[in-house]
């Protein structure tokens, strides 16, 4: 097809490539204006009824993977009598062209091969077998993102006949009906070449193939012809991946012969399993590699200044990685190298050489740690499509920001903002932009019956890179106990330490009663949702909760703002009949947990609002930023107090955190002009509100505010 050619509202920009399954075209989606790859089907296909509706299911499974290592599928259309597949356009490389270029390094092998490892364990956690890997089908983005291609079409180039191609090496090799394959056999199962039937056992044996090619630069079976590589695959033990990769650690080679084991009940029997054994591995090499990696020069000068006088460390470096020089000076092993100079003075320079090299590499390693002070955790993806289980991925959203929030020193923006973005393509780039922040927590959650399935992914949002990503199988009982899982795992790559007071704080679970945290989550969902009807369900919801667990705080703290909301400004319920009910279960959730600071807040704004209780008010908002200080609300409301008082720069500094927390947000953006406006700063606070009609134009309350400014103005 020419550049140009539409087809639907897909405009053709260039021709990719071809193979079996059809061509691949460059192409812009007219609609949402984004670049996406389209396969169009071969007419054999099409005019195949049978083959064209397996080829439809299989594709409608796979197009409900969502995980950050697997291409996503966006549409399977049809324009006249052509069929075609959308899916996600991956600019990078493919692994075939970097297994090209020469010998890869083994941290490279590693990062890869575990990010392979994580999109095969999302595909057979839903059942899906890829049943194609192979070098072709990997993308690797520039920022080292993998991305792994054509889940679920393996099987649309079947056919009735047994035929072998033996001028294409890089195809790939199909089963068709018991007996008979097409194509070239480098990264089949033994199962696959007898023609039996395959389970995802296969694709772990591929991609030990895959991951032997990459360390060694050779197929692991080989043969002059297609039916030698066969009987290799079926009869032969490969040559051990060290005689051609001779740094290959001995560990990494046990791991390789074990997804190549003739005998499938020998290789791993799950993903997930060999993804364990591979990242223990790369743990242990990554502490081998900091304990020997040689520090750059300026530290070795820095050093050997600050030691010399005697001295065997310096008393105090105000410089990163202080701390890390510190704990060696005074830990145990330290004291033993100490007590030894005293002993044998001739070890001395020996002595003070083992500790300068611990105490470089530390500060080596303190400088060059990526450390991110803002973050967004974008609106987990209900995998399951099913409306009822979105009180569970958006609860453990709202879960995960509010165990985040309590780090010190890093920017977390609130629910609220983040929901926006619920259902949308999200380019992380842009969204870094929007919400101004330097990083992205996103992920995916996936409930079957007892089994909880969460993948999750950090990206930097200047280049888009893959700083981080991890899968958590666990039991649908565990899910508090994976979000504070998730919640320290991350603290962890941001380079933040938890103090053991923090991290009890972050992985806190507030109740030990599944069914109470489940009715929890719902009455938060029904809570958000911010209409009356909604707002009173919650309530039940929380009442039905304390019913499992009398002590459960969090869920008198619903309560609590459950009835502020219906007293409030919408006025759904008399404030005399709200404000006492919310105010005792605010109390409530106090008395069984200080620190909770949504409780705290809501019981600022009853004081404020109702009691008229002005210190009180501000002795409760000082605290729930204590505890949170990412808490929006407690920002906005301290602003309402202080421009009550006529404070009114420390308003506006106050409302400006509250957006810089809700970045997009109008009614965050219009707070800021209030205080403004009431200071008589008047085009200060007209410029506020027309932002937040920028985002939103019918926004009420910014039309009704620049008329305000107009007035005072006299236009």
């Amino acid at each position: 097809m020419k550049p140009g050619t539409l087809i639907s509202h897909y405009r053709i920009i260039s021709r990719i490539g071809a193979g079996g399954m059809g061509e691949v075209y460059l192409a812009n989606d007219s609609e949402l204006g984004r670049n996406v790859a389209l396969k169009v089907l071969p007419a054999d296909v099409v005019s195949d009824q049978q083959r064209m509706s397996r080829f439809v299911r299989e594709a409608k499974a796979a197009s409900a993977l969502n995980h950050p290592n697997i291409v996503t599928i966006h549409e399977i259309g049809r324009a006249d009598s052509m069929r075609f597949i959308v899916m996600e356009f991956v600019e990078g490389t493919t692994l075939r062209q970097l297994i090209a270029r020469g010998p890869m390094k083994l941290n490279e092998v590693l990062e890869i091969i575990t990010q392979i490892l994580s999109a095969l364990a999302e595909a057979h956690q839903a059942g899906i077998v890829h049943r194609d890997i192979k070098p072709e089908n990997i993308m690797v983005r520039h920022g080292g993102l993998v991305k792994l291609l054509d889940f679920g079409l393996a099987k649309l180039t079947e056919k009735p006949a047994a035929a072998v191609d033996t001028e294409a090496p890089t195809q790939a090799l199909l089963k068709t009906e018991a007996g008979v394959v097409v194509g070239t056999p480098y990264y089949m199962s033994p199962e696959q070449v007898r023609g039996l039937e395959i389970d995802p056992r296969t694709d772990i044996w591929s991609f030990g193939v895959v991951a032997y090619e990459m360390l060694t630069g050779i197929f692991p079976f080989q043969g002059p012809t297609p039916t030698d590589v066969i009987i290799s695959i079926a009869e032969k033990d490969p040559p051990a991946p060290a005689r051609y990769a001779r740094e290959l650690p001995p560990e990494l080679e046990r791991i390789i012969s074990k997804t190549l084991a003739k005998n499938r009940e020998e290789r791993y029997q799950t993903a997930k399993d060999l993804l364990i054994d591979l990242k223990r591995l790369k743990q242990q090499l990554e502490i081998e590699s900091a304990s020997e990696r040689t520090p750059p020069p300026e530290v070795k000068r820095q050093l050997a200044a600050e030691t010399s006088g005697g001295q065997l460390l310096p008393q105090t470096i105000d410089k990163p990685g202080a701390a890390a020089v510190q704990t060696i000076r005074e830990g145990p092993r330290a004291n033993r190298i100490i007590r030894a100079i005293k002993n044998h003075k001739g070890a001395i320079v020996i002595a003070a050489a083992i500790v300068a090299v611990i105490a470089t590499a530390y500060l080596y390693f303190a400088r060059s740690e990526k450390r991110i002070n803002s973050l967004a955790v974008m609106p987990l993806v209900n995998a399951a499509s099913d409306p009822n289980m979105d009180y569970l991925s958006d609860g453990l959203t709202e879960s995960l920001i509010n165990s985040l929030s309590q780090i010190n020193n890093v920017k977390v923006i609130s629910f609220s903002s983040v929901m926006r973005y619920k259902g949308q393509q999200i380019d992380p780039q842009v969204v870094g932009r929007e919400l101004g922040v330097r990083a992205l927590l996103m992920g995916r959650i996936v409930l079957h019956g007892d089994s909880l399935s969460i993948s999750t992914e950090l990206v930097d949002t200047e280049d888009k890179s893959h700083l981080w990503g991890e899968q958590y199988d666990r039991s649908s009982a565990d899910l508090q106990v994976v979000r504070g899982e998730i919640a320290r795992d991350v603290s962890a790559r941001l380079r933040f330490r938890l103090s053991g007071e923090q991290e009890e704080q972050v992985t806190k679970r507030y109740t030990v009663s599944r069914e109470a945290y489940e009715l929890y989550l719902k009455g938060n969902y029904f809570l958000g949702k911010g209409t009356e009807s909604d707002s009173r369900r919650s309530i039940d919801y929380f009442q039905r909760a304390i019913a499992k667990d009398a002590n459960y705080a969090q869920a008198y703290a619903g309560i609590a703002h459950a009835y502020e909301s219906l007293g409030g400004v919408l006025g759904f319920m008399s404030p005399r009949e709200a404000a006492p009910q919310a105010k005792a279960a605010a109390m409530k959730a106090l008395e069984i947990d200080d620190n909770l600071d949504d409780a705290h807040f809501v019981l600022a704004t009853l004081k404020l609002g109702y009691d008229w209780d002005w210190s009180g008010a501000e002795r409760e908002l000082k605290r729930a930023i204590e505890i949170n200080p990412n808490n929006a609300g407690a920002h906005s409301e301290y602003g309402s107090y202080l421009e009550a008082l006529g404070r009114f720069d420390e308003a506006v500094a106050e409302r400006e955190r509250c957006r810089q927390l809700e970045p997009i947000l109008p009614i965050s953006i219009a707070d800021v002009g209030y205080p403004l406006y009431y200071a008589g700063r008047y085009d200060e606070a007209l410029l506020h509100y027309q932002k937040a009609l920028e985002i939103d134009p019918n926004f009420s309350w910014g039309h009704l505010w620049i008329g305000q400014v107009y007035v005072q103005q006299g236009l």
